[in-house]
């Protein structure tokens, strides 16, 4: 199950990556997003996986659940939230102020009166 796993934050990885290389802001945002999720994924896997456990420890029970790690990426993915919608946001306002959507392009800079 594990390999399955490193298989998948390994894809999520090189996607995030990938994307995070290309010059438009809204796959670079996309591509932090994926990064955020594999590793959030890495977190959860780090915690190991127990099927059928409970998540509290009570007289008789040998195996539990870790609850540490839920508790992580749970508010990791409220923070990724955040920052995702932050980053969405001033991607817009970057659109609108720049005409483009490209990174690489240089501001366009206004003609003042004494310009022209």
């Amino acid at each position: 199950m594990e390999g399955l796993f490193a298989v998948l934050i390994g894809a999520l990885t090189a996607a995030g990556l990938y994307l995070c290389c290309l010059r438009q802001v809204f796959l670079v945002v996309l591509g932090l997003s994926l990064l955020s999720y594999a590793t959030n994924l890495f977190v959860f896997v780090a915690g190991r996986l127990s099927l059928g456990a409970p998540p509290i420890w009570e007289e008789g029970v040998t195996r539990f659940a870790d609850p540490l790690p839920q508790a992580l990426v749970l508010t990791a993915i409220v923070i990724s939230f955040g920052m995702t919608a932050l980053l969405v946001v001033l991607a817009i306002r970057a659109r609108f102020e720049a005409g483009e959507e490209r990174i690489d392009v240089p501001p366009v800079t206004r003609a003042t009166e004494t310009d022209r």
